[in-house]
């Protein structure tokens, strides 16, 4: 059980940063469209459970130990494709752990009102740090931080719930997003699927067995419904011009719930820090060769990222995470149609 935990810790930990616990996600792709983005929501963690669970069952059939090796077996026909898909996987990668970075900014910026390169640049320090210690450190932070994060977050929905009137939750929200909340919930568990999938290939040493590979979806799926549906109510509460907030979730905690600001404070920061070091690592292991060119990219990455974070953070996310959903699309359906038998050899 102990391993199924480490595995969820760091999958969770991967899903929860900033454009999530901030509320930028959630309103996005499920809030924008009232009540039917709980029904969104279900969906597209369904979905997410789905990737998890034909990803584990297809490396454990096959031993794939890079994204590259991913693809081989995803993609066994269109030769030219495939390392015109990993590019395009790598760079969308690259491109979140910059969101992540911006985010940690933005926080500095919107909450503490310090300079946002502060915050950008102490994460991307602490970053390169973790990076030096492979995998091993990104689930040791993952299994320290992720269940404390859960933890509050519950906490915090649970104290949001007492005091609103569940039947009338249809007054609180109006429809803003016209287009199809099926739609939205299949780009959002497809664009996740692009940053869940490298990671994914990265803890195969951790499952032991394939019984394992069940459990490690349903409880991630189960957890990830639980955490969007308390960012989703959550949002309920913004008394302002949502469209005009970096963080919408923070902004309810700090003006509603002031005193969980500063734990809130911890979540957001925590869950950016998780998905970053997750998602870095995931990057570095597919494209270095050896040691030296890992530390050297580390390095270049963790500078160019301070850099690009004066972009901004939810310009980041609403432009960039649609358009890699649809690219997304395609990789889910590639695993949709993978058959994999039943008789497996061990991780």
């Amino acid at each position: 059980m102990k391993n199924i935990l480490r595995v969820v810790f760091v999958i969770i930990g991967t899903m929860i940063g900033a454009g999530f616990a901030s509320g930028q996600e959630i309103y996005l792709f499920f809030f924008s469209y009232g009540m039917e983005g709980l029904i969104g929501i279900l969906i597209s963690s369904l979905i997410i459970g789905f990737v998890i669970y034909k990803t584990f069952q297809i490396v454990d059939k096959y031993g794939a130990n890079t994204y590259k090796d991913f693809l081989d077996i995803l993609i066994q026909k269109n030769l030219k494709l495939k390392p015109i898909i990993n590019i395009i996987i790598n760079v969308f990668i690259l491109i979140t752990f910059f969101v992540m970075i911006a985010g940690f900014g933005a926080y500095f910026e919107q909450e503490l009102g310090r300079n946002g390169l502060i915050g950008s640049t102490i994460l991307a320090i602490a970053s390169f740090i973790i990076f030096m210690t492979s995998i091993k450190g990104v689930v040791k932070a993952n299994e320290l931080l992720v269940p404390i994060l859960i933890g509050f977050l519950v906490i915090i929905g649970m104290i949001n719930l007492k005091d609103l009137h569940i039947l009338e939750l249809g007054n609180y929200m109006i429809r803003t997003n016209h287009s199809s909340i099926i739609l939205s919930s299949v780009l959002y568990s497809s664009y996740n699927s692009i940053l869940l999938i490298p990671v994914l290939l990265t803890l195969k040493s951790y499952i032991k067995d394939k019984k394992q590979i069940l459990k490690i979806a349903a409880i991630s799926s189960l957890i990830i419904i639980l955490l969007s549906i308390v960012v989703f109510l959550l949002l309920v509460r913004v008394d302002v011009d949502i469209t005009k907030l970096e963080m919408p979730a923070v902004y309810v905690v700090s003006h509603m719930f002031k005193i969980f600001r500063y734990i809130y404070g911890f979540i957001i920061l925590g869950s950016i820090f998780t998905t970053a070091i997750s998602l870095g690592t995931s990057f570095l292991q597919n494209t270095t060769k050896n040691k030296k060119n890992y530390t050297q990219i580390a390095a270049i990455m963790c500078i160019i990222s301070v850099l690009i974070s004066k972009i901004g953070f939810s310009n980041l996310v609403s432009l960039l995470y649609p358009i890699f959903g649809y690219l997304g699309l395609v990789q889910i359906l590639k695993l949709s149609i993978t058959k994999v038998r039943i008789k497996q050899k061990r991780l």
